[in-house]
């Protein structure tokens, strides 16, 4: 049996075994790319439509937020599919969940809890005060404070960026056979939402009913990621799914 010594003094033989560790692990996750169908769970509601959706603007505009203050540098959105993560978190992940993500926010860094089912689980009042102030109500927490958060939500470029998003696959809507083709896919309710061209007005709307960081005169950055956090694991309603539905595209 070759030794370890031998394999890390010999630089040849140490190259050559790398790039086949690199290699098989490339194909682990490449191939299973080319079969992409087979690997992204179809979830449906009751009424037949899809279960998951793409964001609204305002989620989206506060997911956009939730990136530039590099939160996913201690939250993870990956729940794995063992019995400790389901006890702590919930149903593990699934990738339908991510799919209108761009980038996902998959992975394993957890200086905080994972994310991937916050939603509902507080409320929009907590959530903007742990934002603001996190030790005032959690005493041990080490996150720092987003006072700024408070700032007027710059919306201009909303439309902009469902554009850039629906090139790159998240189907939203434009023109009239696009808007019928998601109310077939996610319901007229959801498919509203997602049309580009009422972007601002949706937004507003949505902002003013939820008020989520609690003044509903101003709309701020606040209302936007808080409105993402509260979406969060909350399109699928795992009590309605039998447990082998989701294990054959394990």
């Amino acid at each position: 049996m070759m030794k370890h010594e031998s394999i890390e003094t010999n630089a040849a033989l140490l190259i050559v075994l790398t790039l086949a560790a690199i290699s098989i692990g490339g194909l682990v996750e490449i191939v299973p790319l080319f079969y992409i169908e087979g690997t992204v769970e179809d979830v449906k509601n009751e009424d037949g439509k899809d279960a998951v959706r793409p964001y609204t603007p305002l989620e989206q505009l506060g997911r956009d937020i939730y990136t530039r203050e590099g939160c996913y540098t201690c939250h993870s959105q990956m729940i794995r599919p063992f019995r400790d993560e389901a006890l702590r978190y919930g149903h593990y992940s699934l990738a339908a969940e991510s799919q209108y993500d761009h980038p996902f926010q998959w992975g394993s860094k957890r200086t905080g809890p994972d994310l991937a089912r916050v939603g509902g689980k507080y409320s929009s009042a907590w959530h903007t005060k742990h934002l603001m102030a996190p030790r005032s109500v959690v005493p041990e927490s080490i996150m720092p404070n987003y006072p700024w958060l408070t700032d007027k939500l710059d919306y201009t470029d909303v439309q902009g960026k469902m554009r850039a998003l629906k090139a790159v696959g998240v189907p939203y809507s434009l023109s009239k056979i696009e808007f019928e083709a998601n109310v077939e896919k996610f319901g007229e309710e959801v498919a509203k939402k997602l049309d580009i061209n009422a972007a601002e007005v949706n937004l507003k709307a949505q902002a003013k009913l939820g008020n989520y960081d609690g003044d509903p005169e101003n709309l701020t950055e606040m209302d936007a990621l808080v409105a993402y956090l509260q979406i969060l694991g909350t399109m699928i309603d795992f009590s309605k799914h039998d447990e082998a539905e989701f294990v054959k595209f394990r």
